[in-house]
């Protein structure tokens, strides 16, 4: 149970076992897991350094557990702090990231023709992602951001996903949190992890990203407009920039399969997300498109949270989530 708050398996049972027998002597913890004491004292120091042991087991060598519910408080205000601490530094990498991929796109007319490539039009994107795919040997990654996907798209980019799959190549896909209310989307992503493929989805995201054996990466010109077309980089430093930021936005990500994140209290949430679009200054349309969700949904959620945090207003829902810390 408390592996997914940051404790191993042997820590975790060890853990488990000192709430049984209280007052246990390393000694007696090591021969009971079948394990060396020099093992159960590097688990003892893990487990008194999240305050789930009371650090007396040093002197009097007795274990004594910490009272659960303050152990788990201590545990789950932890997984919050590093949760947090991603998020900044998601934003941190998103704002880079969407500087960097305007300077390129205003000063590839200067650039040699080797090392970043215009594709104006849908057409001539997807058949550059046909190319992309053909050469693609170990590994693709990609941003799908927006609401559901039409069926017909799906249906088009499956076979392939196929060939990726069939020639052994990893892929790694974040689609945002909306398409988990629509079941043809749904349905992609089951057939997508049951070939093998990894699917995570996320509030928001950045802009639409295509990275092959992280050599080539192809995104919008424009990230508010991908039909106008797209840019593809090869520079090595500007390809693992954003490299860096799929593995940043990857990790917040809540995987397939997992209910998504809903609390008000988790800085990866839909809920969250919303707030901060807001503080900055985007509106409703605008916020709503970012989540890919409908205006009436973003408006929806808006009362929810003026009601949970027991706002009156929108001015006086922000002053909330500053006072509760959730900006």
């Amino acid at each position: 149970m408390l592996v997914s708050l940051g404790l191993t398996e042997r820590s975790d049972a060890l853990y488990r076992l000192v709430l049984r027998r209280p007052d246990l002597a390393v000694s007696e913890v090591a021969a009971e897991l079948a394990g060396s004491e020099d093992d159960v004292r590097a688990d003892l120091e893990e487990l008194t350094r999240l305050s789930l042991l009371a650090p007396s087991w040093r002197t009097d060598g007795r274990l004594r557990a910490v009272n659960p519910k303050a152990a788990l408080d201590s545990l789950l205000a932890h997984q919050q702090a590093e949760i947090a601490q991603r998020h900044r530094a998601l934003a941190e990498s998103q704002a880079a990231a969407s500087a960097l991929l305007s300077q390129y796109a205003e000063l590839h007319p200067a650039q040699p023709a080797h090392e970043a490539e215009r594709f104006l039009g849908v057409e001539a994107v997807r058949a550059k992602l046909s190319e992309m795919s053909a050469r693609t040997r170990r590994e693709s990654i990609s941003f799908h951001p927006g609401g559901p996907v039409p069926a017909a798209q799906f249906t088009a980019s499956e076979p392939i996903t196929e060939d990726l799959i069939a020639r052994g190549v990893k892929i790694r896909t974040v689609y945002q949190d909306a398409i988990r209310n629509d079941s043809g989307s749904l349905e992609h992503a089951r057939w997508l992890t049951e070939r093998g493929g990894e699917v995570r989805t996320a509030p928001s995201l950045p802009m639409r990203m295509v990275i092959a054996d992280r050599e080539f990466a192809l995104m919008p010109i424009d990230p508010a407009d991908s039909a106008q077309g797209a840019v593809l980089l090869r520079e090595p430093g500007a390809v693992a920039a954003f490299c860096a930021l799929f593995e940043s936005v990857w990790e917040a990500a809540t995987p397939f399969g997992e209910p998504p994140r809903r609390s008000l209290e988790d800085p990866g949430s839909q809920p969250r997300e919303l707030l901060r679009l807001l503080a900055q200054g985007y509106t409703d349309e605008a916020a709503a498109r970012r989540l890919g969700i409908s205006l009436r949904s973003e408006r929806r959620l808006i009362s929810e949270l003026m009601e949970k945090l027991d706002a009156q207003s929108r001015f006086q829902l922000g002053q909330r989530a500053v006072e509760e810390g959730l900006l």
